[in-house]
């Protein structure tokens, strides 16, 4: 398959009303004043063939979120490729069911040229914010490419 390859986790857990799930706000300037479609599963990029999509998702979970992931099952929700030519991905998630203190959240930074063409750069964080969402309100904030992942869930949770 050409393109990147992503791997995350989806924390969910179950209380006394409906399934909740862990996503993040990115972070940076471009999704700064955006919301509907500017959050995303904890993921990152990995190297097929360097380390497994498995261990790059808790990976990614650790530096993005500065958390482990929670102890328990890993239950795969397969891989949904998004995007179209060179910046196609090819995501693949594990479901863990889990409670995490979303206020303990120390994520991740990159860096940036910011402002475009300054010659400066500016560091910003992976994810901004990270919230608990019930399945419909996260559907509207994921990015459309990760939505799969959450009728997964359901199905799975059924």
């Amino acid at each position: 398959m050409a393109g990147k390859f992503s791997a995350g986790i989806l924390l969910f857990r179950r209380g006394s009303g409906e399934t909740e799930v862990l996503i993040g706000h990115m972070g940076g300037p471009f999704w700064a004043r955006k919301d509907a479609g500017a959050w995303s599963i904890p993921k990152g990029e990995y190297e097929p063939g360097y380390e497994s999509a498995e261990v790059a998702a808790a990976r990614e979970f650790l530096e993005e979120l500065g958390l482990p992931v929670p102890e328990g099952e890993r239950v795969p929700l397969g891989e949904v490729r998004y995007g179209s030519g060179k910046s196609a991905k090819n995501l693949t998630v594990w479901a863990v069911e889990g409670d995490l203190d979303a206020s303990a959240v120390v994520p991740g930074t990159f860096e940036m040229e910011w402002p475009p063409k300054s010659g400066r750069l500016a560091t910003f964080p992976e994810i901004d914010r990270v919230e608990w969402l019930d399945l419909a309100t996260a559907h509207d904030k994921l990015g459309a490419g990760q939505r799969p992942y959450l009728d997964r869930l359901a199905e799975y949770l059924a």
